[in-house]
């Protein structure tokens, strides 16, 4: 996937208001085969800007095409002016394809990321074609991680000091972390804007009392569940249960950790390509 294709069109990052809030995008338009296809929406992580994403997308066809964005609050997206629960989020991303010009699209949602594709999956019924959750839970009514690896969580620290970062990285993160955490600091410090820090807050209170979990089996797009063997942030027992409850959900386990689907883009990028490329049931 990592061959340049003729045809690919190049990202373009721009700043676009969005009901008040100035939001900061990457676009990628589809060319050949993908030109009237539908995009695939990125949703990613806590607390990090869109660059995080950046390897997965290298890995991906080169002619789909692909729009991200910055969480208002976070990386170069205005922080809004009052908190926002995820579903009024879910809102102002649909709202945000449509003034991209984008009536559907497909979605994937990392960690956080996922919480939002799966709200966006009911709200957008009509819009959201397939849905891809990658290393993403059900909200407050899952199987948590241990206390310690959320007490980590509960603050913005390792986004701001990188040694920090690498000291925790192998026990929040798992998978290649485990022998190179210096990946973990490089990912969340070299390649990525943090924002400030009531957007990290924010983050965390769109997620407060949701849960996923009552509505499952509403979600009637075709899903690929993706999940970490050694993943402590999202226990595998979470993308289990996600799959079995989605009526029309696939598990795809690998051996890795929570960002496994950026360390080790090159072998997990070609499942979401294949499961992308399936033709969509009428």
């Amino acid at each position: 996937m990592t061959a340049e294709s003729p045809l690919a069109a190049p990202d373009t990052v721009r700043t676009v208001a969005v009901r008040g809030v100035a939001a900061r995008v990457s676009v990628r338009p589809g060319v050949g085969r993908f030109v009237h296809e539908p995009p695939l929406l990125l949703c990613n992580g806590i607390g990090v800007s869109l660059e995080v994403l950046q390897p997965l997308v290298d890995q991906l066809d080169p002619e789909r095409g692909i729009v991200r964005f910055d969480v208002p609050g976070v990386g170069g997206s205005a922080l809004p002016p009052t908190p926002y629960p995820i579903a009024g989020l879910a809102s102002w991303v649909a709202a945000l394809m449509t003034k991209l010009g984008h009536r559907e699209f497909d979605v994937l949602g990392l960690s956080w990321g996922g919480g939002l594709a799966q709200q966006l999956a009911i709200q957008s019924r009509k819009r959201v074609r397939r849905v891809v959750l990658v290393a993403t839970g059900t909200g407050f009514l899952m199987v948590p991680a241990h206390p310690s690896v959320l007490a980590k969580m509960a603050t913005p620290r390792r986004h701001r000091d990188p040694a920090y970062a690498r000291r925790i990285a192998a026990d929040i993160y798992g998978g290649s972390m485990r022998n190179d955490p210096e990946k973990g600091a490089k990912l969340l410090h070299a390649v990525t804007r943090s924002g400030p820090k009531r957007g990290y807050y924010y983050q965390l209170a769109a997620m407060t009392g949701w849960s996923s979990l009552p509505f499952l089996g509403l979600i009637r797009q075709p899903t690929l569940v993706m999940g970490g063997t050694d993943d402590p942030i999202i226990p595998v027992a979470n993308p289990r249960l996600q799959a079995r409850l989605i009526p029309r959900a696939r598990l795809y386990l690998y051996d890795g950790g929570h960002l496994g689907i950026v360390t080790e883009a090159d072998e997990l990028a070609p499942v979401v390509e294949q499961f992308l490329n399936e033709e969509t049931p009428s």
